[in-house]
C-alpha cells in the first residue's frame, strides 16, 4: 500500500478532552482468555453508554450514495446495513419487494416490507444471532422476517438490556399468549431455554443468552440447528476464528422446503459484517493504523477479507456473496461516534475504568485514521452450506 501524505487530517483530529487523558496505544494483550474477560467486562459496563449515544444497533452505518451521505440519519444507516446483509445473502430476495433489497435506500422515508406470516406447513425462519449486542438486529429479523431469533452475547448486561428493550417492543398483550403455541421451533425446543418474546406481527420471536460464542457448538448441539447464522462485527473480536466457522457451518440446516410447490427455501447461510485490515500492509502501516485499533478496542490480530473466505471454505460453505469491501461508505460512523463522545462526563467514567476505558475512546481517532488511509476495511460477506 502506498503511504498516506504526512499532512495532518481530519481524520487525526485531537480535541481538548481527548488531549487531557491522552493515552499511546499499540499494547499487546497478554492472553487470549484475559482479552475475553476484558471484553466481557467492557459491555457489562459500556452497553447503557452505547445505548444512549448510538441506540439500539450497536454497529457500523452504511451510507452507499451522496444522497444517503447527505441525508440519511445513523438510524436510517444502520438499518441500510442489515438491508445490504440480506440482499448479499439473498434472504431480502425472499422477504423484501423488488426494488429494496440492495441496502441502497437513500432517504429517511419509511420502507414498506413484505413480512410473511409463518404457516404449519411453513416453520418459521431460524436464526442465530451471535455478537447480538442489546438486541436491535436480532429484533429487526424477528420482526420484519416473521423468524425465531437467538441472540447471544458474551455480556450479561446485554442480556439485560435486549430483554427488556424486546418486551417494551412487544407488540401487544396478546403477543405473549401466542409465543410457544402453533409452529414449533429451535426456540422450543431442547433445554436451551430463554425469555421467549414476541416480537413485531408477524409471529417472529426472540430470546437472548448469555453464552461465549466460542461454545455455541456444544452449546446447541441438540437444538435442532438453524436456517441463519449472522455475526455482525462481533467476529472480529473472537480469538479463534476458524473454530467459529467449523461451528456454524455445524450448527446451520441444510436446507428444507417451503411447502407450496414444493419450492425450496434454500440452504443454510452464513452472513458476515465485519472490520479487517487490508492485504499487503507494510510494517510501518501495521504499526501506525492497526495495533492502535486492535489495542484500543479490544480484538484479537484482525483477519484479510481472503482469510476469512477461506476459512469458510475450509469448514465446508461456500461462498454464495462478496466479500464487498464497503469501507467508504461506512466511515462516517466514526466521524459521527467522535462527535458524539465528546462529553467530558463520559471520558471521565472511562477513566474510572482503567486505561481500557480511556484506551477505547482514544482508539476512536485511530479508527478514523485507518479508514482514511485505507489500511483497515469494512466489508460484508455470505457463504452457504451446500
Amino acid at each position: 500500500m502506498s503511504a498516506p501524505t504526512a499532512a495532518k487530517s481530519a481524520s487525526d483530529e485531537t480535541t481538548d478532552l481527548s488531549k487531557q487523558y491522552d493515552t499511546p496505544l499499540g499494547l499487546a494483550h497478554t492472553t487470549m482468555q484475559a482479552l475475553k474477560d476484558r471484553i466481557k467486562l467492557h459491555y457489562d459496563l459500556a452497553s447503557d453508554y452505547y445505548l444512549n449515544l448510538w441506540g439500539e444497533h450497536i454497529h457500523h452505518g452504511y451510507w452507499p450514495t451522496a444522497a444517503s451521505k447527505a441525508t440519511d440519519t445513523k438510524e436510517t444507516a444502520q438499518l441500510n446495513l442489515i438491508r445490504l446483509l440480506l440482499s448479499i445473502s439473498a434472504l431480502s430476495k425472499e422477504f423484501y419487494p423488488a426494488g429494496d433489497d440492495d441496502g441502497t435506500t437513500t432517504t429517511t422515508t419509511t420502507t414498506t416490507t413484505v413480512t410473511p406470516t409463518p404457516t404449519a406447513s411453513e416453520p418459521p425462519l431460524r436464526v442465530l444471532d451471535v455478537g447480538c449486542g442489546v438486541g436491535g438486529t436480532s429484533r429487526h429479523l424477528a420482526s420484519t422476517l416473521g423468524a425465531s431469533v437467538t441472540g447471544i452475547t458474551i455480556s450479561g448486561k446485554q442480556v439485560q438490556i435486549a430483554r427488556r428493550l424486546s418486551k417494551a417492543a412487544s407488540s401487544s398483550p396478546s403477543s405473549s399468549s401466542e409465543a410457544g403455541t402453533g409452529t414449533s421451533s429451535n426456540l422450543e425446543k431442547g433445554e436451551h431455554q430463554g425469555d421467549v418474546i414476541p416480537v413485531g406481527s408477524s409471529g417472529g420471536q426472540a430470546r437472548f443468552l448469555e453464552l461465549d460464542a466460542e461454545k455455541m457448538g456444544e452449546y446447541f448441539s441438540s437444538s435442532g440447528g438453524f436456517d441463519v447464522v449472522w455475526v455482525s462485527e462481533a467476529l472480529s473480536h473472537f480469538p479463534d476464528k476458524t473454530r467459529f466457522f467449523w461451528d456454524a457451518a455445524r450448527l446451520l440446516d441444510a436446507g428444507r422446503e417451503k411447502g407450496e410447490g414444493g419450492k425450496s427455501k434454500g440452504s443454510g447461510r452464513l452472513v458476515v459484517a465485519d472490520w479487517f485490515r487490508a492485504e499487503g500492509l507494510g510494517e510501518g502501516e501495521f504499526e501506525r493504523d492497526i495495533k492502535p485499533i486492535e489495542d484500543g478496542m479490544l480484538l484479537p490480530p484482525l483477519c484479510t477479507q481472503q482469510a476469512y473466505v477461506d476459512m469458510a471454505r475450509a469448514a465446508g460453505l461456500e461462498l454464495l456473496g462478496g466479500p464487498k469491501d464497503i469501507s467508504k461508505d461506512v466511515s462516517k460512523t466514526w466521524d459521527i461516534s467522535w462527535s458524539l463522545v465528546q462529553n467530558p462526563s463520559l471520558w471521565a467514567f472511562a477513566f474510572s475504568q482503567g486505561r481500557d476505558g480511556i484506551a477505547f475512546l482514544q482508539a476512536f481517532r485511530a479508527m478514523r485514521r485507518g479508514y482514511a488511509n485505507g489500511s483497515f476495511r469494512y466489508a460484508v460477506m455470505a457463504f452457504v452450506k451446500p
